[in-house]
């Protein structure tokens, strides 16, 4: 007697179907999955057999042969024992689990069409929560599948999706009982709307009015806020960069409900979703140490799972002391930086992780990090720094929009008691100035100024004569290339905005280009 009923495998961010097929038949004790399984799936053997047994249900004493379909799929992780099991019970005679349907060739199947299964299974038979039920879920609703069947752990999570009907199982003798009308389980239902606003939380420590003087540094990041530009910093140890970049998150807009989301299925895939939070509200800020590999920055391994850029998505990734990292780690950020996606390619194929972060880059001028220091002295001989200087390539710096100095602060400065403008002033701005962009770009699939395409700027960065003189003359003087060319428009349309003003002018023009010089040494 046989069963088929629905699962699904995660591929990258996206969910795939995966038909559970089960056959008991005459033969010696024996169980067998097929189908491309990997370790864990093929482990899930011994999972099955003791939850069942412990379960005060009858394993099979027969032969029994699990298909996961399509076979070309590589099946990975503990998500199939739940629908394994079912399968397993489905094809016993003891069970009628599901209405017999008929197939094309008049055969009777055990089958449940309508729903999918996944869910680990302790020894005991209880349901433990599994990675990336977000994706399977979405994947569920677009397939037209009216209940998933999942760990009660991750019923919260899978709630987000609309319209689909979550049953959340915490042991499989109460699923068998649900599923043969012995004891119904209560569809869960939603705690948390989508729509509620986000809590606007952040360390206390945290806020640009802590840090003293700085101010053309603040700027630079308010821009970088607004637009969502990349940002080096370069300055002698203790000047204040790493205290600035994590002060960052505090003047970003909260996350969109489409972001939040986005967020929250790479986090889900990837097993880092926190515990007891079903929706990430907050951005990343990820901050890799500088001994990382490239497959931790980048993603990557034999079965691909996001990196820190992609765990970055939306958010900020912060790489402290950017010549430490290895060259060929930083050479890995160049495609993302560009397209806003990493892809990983594979035998089996190629992946795509979704990478649009801001790039915060903090590093020392030298290898003793006082090279021009007014107080200092650099103990660096020239081709020392010279050295220092190139273990960043020149196509690297290019695609950082702004490149700012922070100078060591004087005692004066320190001592102040003046006030700094506080973030939550700065977020203000940066808001009204994401409004303003929200609208000019609501026909396009962009949220910020840094995704302009070429073919956009052309549309959106317009600029008078003078000021097109203005950038000519710049662009021969300072050697800037193509690149940097059209990212000092982006940061010039930032400008504007935050200005409140619908075209570039050549002040903003002029304000960009001091961003990019230390860049074009």
């Amino acid at each position: 007697m046989s069963s088929k009923i629905f699962s699904a495998a995660i591929v990258g961010l996206d969910a795939e179907l995966v038909e559970v097929e089960a056959d008991i038949s005459p033969g010696l004790g024996h169980f067998t999955i097929v189908g491309l399984p990997d370790t864990a799936v093929q482990e899930s053997r011994e999972r099955v057999r003791a939850a069942i047994k412990n379960s005060g249900l009858p394993f099979p004493r027969t032969r029994v042969t699990v298909n996961l379909a399509p076979a070309d799929l590589k099946k990975a992780g503990p998500a199939y024992d739940l629908p394994i099991a079912v399968s397993i019970l489905a094809s016993s005679k003891d069970f009628y689990l599901f209405p017999k349907n008929i197939s094309s060739d008049g055969v009777n199947k055990n089958s449940c069409p309508d729903s999918l299964f996944a869910g680990e299974l302790a020894l005991d038979g209880a349901l433990r929560s599994i990675n990336g039920i977000l994706a399977i879920a979405s994947f569920a609703k677009n397939k037209g599948i009216k209940t998933l069947y999942i760990p009660s752990l991750n019923a919260p999570e899978a709630s987000l999706i609309e319209d689909i009907e979550i049953i959340p199982v915490q042991n499989l003798t109460q699923l068998i009982n649900h599923l043969t009308k012995i004891q119904l389980i209560p569809p869960f239902l939603k705690s948390e709307s989508l729509n509620s606003n986000p809590s606007d939380s952040f360390e206390e420590n945290l806020d640009m009015a802590f840090v003293k003087g700085q101010e053309y540094v603040k700027r630079a990041l308010e821009i970088v806020a607004a637009g969502g530009h990349n940002i080096a910093m370069t300055g002698p140890p203790g000047s204040g960069k790493t205290l600035l970049s994590k002060t960052l998150p505090t003047i970003l807009p909260p996350l969109s409900i489409d972001e939040a989301l986005e967020v929250t299925r790479i986090y889900s895939v990837a097993g880092l979703l926190p515990a007891g939070e079903s929706l990430i509200r907050k951005r990343p800020f990820r901050s890799p140490h500088h001994t990382a590999s490239g497959v931790s920055l980048v993603g990557g391994g034999a079965w691909p799972r996001p990196g820190e850029i992609s765990l970055a998505h939306r958010g900020i990734l912060f790489l402290d002391e950017l010549p430490e990292f290895s060259r060929a780690v930083l050479e890995s950020l160049r495609q993302p930086l560009e397209d806003g996606v990493v892809s990983i390619s594979r035998a089996a194929g190629t992946l795509q992780f979704p990478a649009k972060f801001i790039l915060v880059a903090a590093r020392n001028p030298c290898q003793c990090g006082y090279h021009n220091d007014p107080e200092k002295f650099c103990s660096c001989s020239p081709s020392t720094i010279l050295r220092y200087q190139k273990r960043i390539s020149g196509p690297l710096l290019d695609r950082i929009d702004l490149h700012i100095e922070v100078p060591r602060l004087k005692f004066e400065k320190l001592s102040e008691q003046k006030q700094a403008e506080s973030s939550s002033e700065i977020k203000k701005r940066v808001i009204n100035a994401r409004k303003i962009q929200e609208a000019r770009y609501k026909n396009f699939r962009i949220i910020t100024n840094t995704e302009l395409s070429s073919k956009m700027i052309k549309e959106f960065c317009e600029v008078d004569p003078q000021s097109q003189e203005f950038l000519k003359n710049a662009v021969t003087q300072m050697h800037l290339s193509a690149r940097a060319y059209y990212r000092v428009l982006k940061i010039s349309r930032t400008i504007a905005d935050l200005a409140g003003e619908e075209k570039i002018s050549l002040s903003h023009i002029a304000e960009a280009l001091q961003y990019r010089a230390k860049g074009e040494e």
